[in-house]
């Protein structure tokens, strides 16, 4: 009895930090790179507003009126989901409530029509509010449809499309999980099947998916970070790839992404805490620790500091060849923003 009411109280302590965290003021420990540019400020100033991005890359085509071969997707949790290009400006904003967390991919089969989703806090319609853009057409991403959730208050959000179906996660402030399978019903609207719940324990938003090696990775932002098996047949069980301890973590930790490319694919998480990112090589085994790199002031922009959300894309995008990785700035003059990094600039700081 006593060892478990030590446990519970170590977990209390835990989650009351996860609460109390303050984000460093300037860039934490770890290797330094640079912002190599910036978006302009979300709309919401003097707010916690400016949440998460999310990157899609494909052929050339029209987006609102500009050639692109590609796109950031970045919510401003207080009014939408803003759309920029790969040079950083704002390509479109939808003004769509109260918007969270932002992940895109490809619906699978034949169309290639791109599925924009986001956790959706706004009251009445709780659970993912979901976008569409056709690549082959062009034109603007549209408003697609809702689908409602029993979680008091959606937070954390990420998709890909695995044996031919998309699965979608969506994380509750409290921890709880859903999983769902996004489709096009016959109607044209957006279902959502779920397959699987669980409870992660404490508060829990950052997620990303390994698509290849059949990986969920999530954040329990005063605990650390877990793997969770992406077949919904693997329930809740998980492993630890890294407690929060002060030196790799920070309490917050909080956005995920994985960068996947030819040589590999990399796990980074915003140890929100100190204002730092954290990264290991994945694959089929167990993660491998990388190191840290933090985001100095350079000419693309000042320094981030207090990360949220973040995404990352091995390969060109942009001015990017290999590959880069995009981070929420918590303090940015005029408000917060969005900083674009060189995953080149990554590799030479890490040595890897």
């Amino acid at each position: 009895m006593r060892d478990r009411l030590l446990a519970a109280a170590g977990m209390a302590a835990l989650i009351s930090l996860a609460a109390c965290a303050t984000p460093a003021d300037r860039p934490g420990q770890g290797a330094r790179v640079f912002a190599a540019l910036e978006t302009p400020s979300v709309g919401t100033r003097n707010a916690d507003a400016a949440d998460d991005p999310a990157i899609w890359s494909g052929p050339e085509t029209t987006l609102n009126g500009r050639r692109v071969t590609g796109f950031v997707a970045g919510t401003d949790k207080k009014a939408g989901l803003y759309i920029y290009g790969p040079e950083g400006a704002i390509l479109q904003f939808l003004p769509d409530g109260l918007l969270n967390n932002v992940d895109v991919a490809t619906l699978p089969g034949a169309s290639g029509e791109v599925v924009l989703g986001a956790s959706d806090r706004t009251p009445g319609r709780a659970g993912v509010a979901l976008f569409r853009f056709d690549p082959v057409a062009g034109g603007a991403v549209a408003r697609w449809g809702s689908l409602p959730l029993d979680l008091d208050e959606p937070y954390g959000f990420c998709m890909r499309p695995w044996r031919g179906e998309l699965h979608a996660f969506v994380v509750g402030k409290d921890g709880q999980v859903r999983q769902l399978v996004i489709s096009s019903g016959p109607d044209g609207q957006p279902r959502g099947r779920e397959v699987r719940r669980f409870a992660v324990g404490s508060i829990s938003e950052g997620c990303a998916i390994d698509a290849d090696n059949a990986a969920l990775y999530l954040n329990e932002e005063g605990v650390g970070v877990w793997r969770y098996g992406l077949d919904p047949a693997s329930g809740d069980a998980r492993t630890r790839v890294q407690a929060v301890d002060g030196e790799r973590l920070t309490a917050d930790v909080e956005g995920a992404a994985i960068l996947s490319n030819g040589a590999g694919s990399w796990l980074i998480a915003s140890s929100q805490g100190d204002s730092a990112f954290a990264v290991w090589r994945i694959g089929a085994g167990d993660p491998v620790w990388v190191g840290r790199f933090a985001v100095h002031a350079g000419p693309g922009g000042d320094e981030v500091t207090g990360t949220d959300g973040l995404d990352a894309h091995g390969g060109p995008f942009g001015a990017f060849p290999e590959g880069v990785v995009v981070v929420q700035d918590d303090i940015n003059d005029g408000g917060q923003n969005f900083k674009y990094i060189d995953w080149r600039d990554i590799r030479r700081a890490l040595a890897f």
